[in-house]
């Protein structure tokens, strides 16, 4: 019973950090905090502020109308999907108006969006739109001008009266393209350069349990009818690499995995830190979360943003919250909250990312609000990139600053402990992997201090298996030369 109520507190605080109001002494307004090895919230210093936001009302082309998606393109500029409006709003990097994207010449004729949910763009600058109600994906060429409509697939595993329509939409650097659908939840439908449907991908199957399968047998007809239809996962939101690798949210009921990366095969290969007392990190957000009344039940992850060297953001619209990873699985810091307060959020739908800026898209208010690094943030960001690129020496003094900071940052000592690991100093490394509670590397280090100690003594211990051997053929000698006296003596 003792253990049950320990494990209960995290979940008690995190209730608290629902409700009660921010600290007087805090600059933000909202909490910002993290977990520990143990799954136990401890408070952070704020990662990222807010310094803004932009409206249709601010640059003077009306209020945004229930937009749905943003996306910074490779040369800054940042489009907004203005979905009820039925446009896309084109800002450039500094968030002043450049254009609007409402029709487009198809085959001679005037065309227009119809509640665009989704854009994207592409290196060099093929701008992709879900065109929701019209039931297609529009391509458009930098200058304006149609390259290809993506509408009707057809599929021997898509139902005769399937409808597409798409929500979401994103492609690769040779031209496949990935969209997710509506009603759809056998997986992202993926298409080829031509604009061919070429089957799903990254599908999601969920697991029944032993007692969910002897129920379902034991129950009547009637009461399977209402039961929960064990489907696929729905995906909510997606991003892409240089590489080629899709980055996809999903709805994760058990709030353990919202977030993939996959591979061209569709295979996720995203990892999972092991650094904390489950032996696996939860990719959906919130570990703890209240059962019932506001902003209760698991985060529900709705977009995510790839920000280069490994680290990606994503966003809960349930409680507001925007969550940080790196590469292995590792959250970094978390920060944001739903309220009515500035640089809070009513109903976050999307996010976006530009050096240490990051947008997110709020469809209620009909805004983008903007969010700056402090300093702890902006050491974090620029210590897991140099760890990134394996320079884990030039990482220490930042991971020494954010411990200046944060003194419970347990990857800042696992940093610090690499880089002593690589230099040689095994047993300072040990010290640091313990404050940072790594097992796995703890024991490299442990082990290789013990091969230091062997070495370091060897010739003594070699010295002293010599003695020991000659002392024992002497002692050996002396009892066959005694024994041999005594026989003689009978």
């Amino acid at each position: 019973m003792k253990r049950i109520k320990i494990w209960l507190i995290p979940a008690i605080i995190l209730m608290l950090l629902d409700c009660v109001p921010v600290l007087a002494a805090s600059s933000v307004p909202y909490h910002t905090y993290n977990y520990d090895y143990w799954e136990n919230i401890y408070y952070t210093p704020a990662a990222y502020i807010p310094s803004g936001n932009i409206s249709g009302v601010n640059i003077g082309i009306g209020m945004f109308s229930n937009p749905q998606d943003i996306f910074v393109a490779e040369d800054g500029n940042v489009y907004v999907a203005d979905t009820g409006n039925n446009r896309i709003v084109v800002f450039d990097s500094n968030m002043r108006l450049k254009r609007i994207i409402d029709s487009f010449e198809n085959e001679g004729k005037e065309d227009t969006f119809s509640s665009p949910h989704g854009v994207f763009v592409t290196a060099d600058n093929k701008l992709y739109v879900a065109d929701t109600s019209n039931l297609r994906v529009v391509v458009l060429n930098e200058d304006g001008s149609l390259l290809k409509l993506i509408s009707n697939p057809t599929s021997e595993v898509l139902a005769s009266d399937f409808v597409f329509s798409p929500l979401k939409v994103v492609a690769d650097y040779s031209g496949r393209v990935y969209v997710i659908a509506k009603n759809i939840f056998q997986g992202i439908m993926a298409f080829d350069d031509n604009g061919n449907f070429t089957g799903f991908t990254g599908t999601i199957n969920v697991t029944i349990s032993t007692y969910e399968k002897i129920w379902r047998r034991l129950s009547t007809k009637r009461q399977r009818e209402k039961q929960i239809q064990f489907i696929p996962t729905e995906f909510t939101g997606l991003d892409i690499d240089a590489d080629g690798f899709v980055y996809a949210t999903n709805i994760d009921s058990n709030g353990r995995q919202s977030v993939r990366k996959l591979n061209p095969k569709g295979q996720d290969v995203i990892k999972k830190a092991a650094r904390n007392v489950r032996g696996e990190a939860s990719l959906s957000g919130d570990l703890f979360w209240r059962l019932q009344g506001d902003y209760s039940g698991a985060s529900r992850i709705v977009d995510v943003v790839y920000r280069g060297y490994g680290i990606y953001s994503i966003l809960d619209t349930t409680r507001g919250r925007i969550f940080t990873y790196d590469d292995e699985g590792n959250l970094l810091y978390i920060f944001g909250g739903r309220g009515s307060q500035e640089g809070t959020f009513k109903n976050p739908v999307a996010i976006e990312a530009v050096d240490d800026k990051i947008l997110v898209l709020d469809a209620y208010r009909g805004e983008i609000m903007t969010f700056t690094a402090t300093r702890y943030g902006s050491l974090i960001n620029r210590a897991v990139c140099l760890r990134y690129e394996g320079d884990e020496a030039s990482a220490v003094e930042l991971w020494k600053q954010v411990l200046e900071l944060d003194s419970n940052f347990e990857l800042a000592y696992v940093g610090i402990g690499k880089s002593l690991l690589a230099s040689g100093d095994n047993k300072k490394a040990m010290e640091y992997f313990k404050l940072g509670m790594d097992r796995e590397y703890y024991s490299i280090a442990y082990k290789r201090y013990r091969d230091d100690i062997l070495e370091d003594n060897l010739g003594y211990i070699l010295t002293a298996i010599v003695v020991l051997t000659i002392l024992k053929i002497v002692v050996s000698q002396a009892r066959k030369a005694n024994a041999g006296k005594a026989e003689r003596r009978l």
